[in-house]
């Protein structure tokens, strides 16, 4: 008795097609995740030099005897408060420090909107 054996041994069609499916199926479920994800990082890290700012802002008033309504330049005036002189943009804001007492704010790019703001809206450290 002779066992005949097929020498070409490989994937048929059919299981390379299951196989991309579930890829595609994982990815679908995967990505929207991760843009979500990534979306609230930057936004926390706009939280945060917003806090940052208002700190700067807090030791810069007491130590040049500033009170409630005085005007902070711009982030310069404050930069010896900061480390490294300066916050980052995350995505591209940019940061008024306003007065003293009042929350700084970070206005997004017309391009890129994060979590609950639109494009272009300002975020407020409160």
């Amino acid at each position: 008795m002779e066992i005949k054996t097929n020498r070409r041994a490989g994937f048929t069609l059919v299981e390379i097609m299951i196989v991309v499916a579930i890829i595609g199926l994982l990815a679908a479920i995967a990505i929207p995740n991760f843009v979500k994800a990534r979306e609230t990082s930057q936004l926390k890290s706009i939280l945060n030099n917003l806090r940052i700012i208002e700190g700067a802002k807090d030791q810069w008033a007491l130590e040049n005897k500033k009170g409630t309504g005085d005007a902070v330049a711009s982030i310069s005036t404050i930069s010896d408060y900061l480390k490294g002189g300066t916050v980052k943009p995350v995505v591209g804001e940019t940061y008024d420090t306003t007065n003293i007492g009042i929350p700084s704010t970070a206005e997004l790019p017309a391009t890129v909107g994060l979590g609950p703001y639109a494009a272009g809206a300002t975020i407020s450290s409160q």
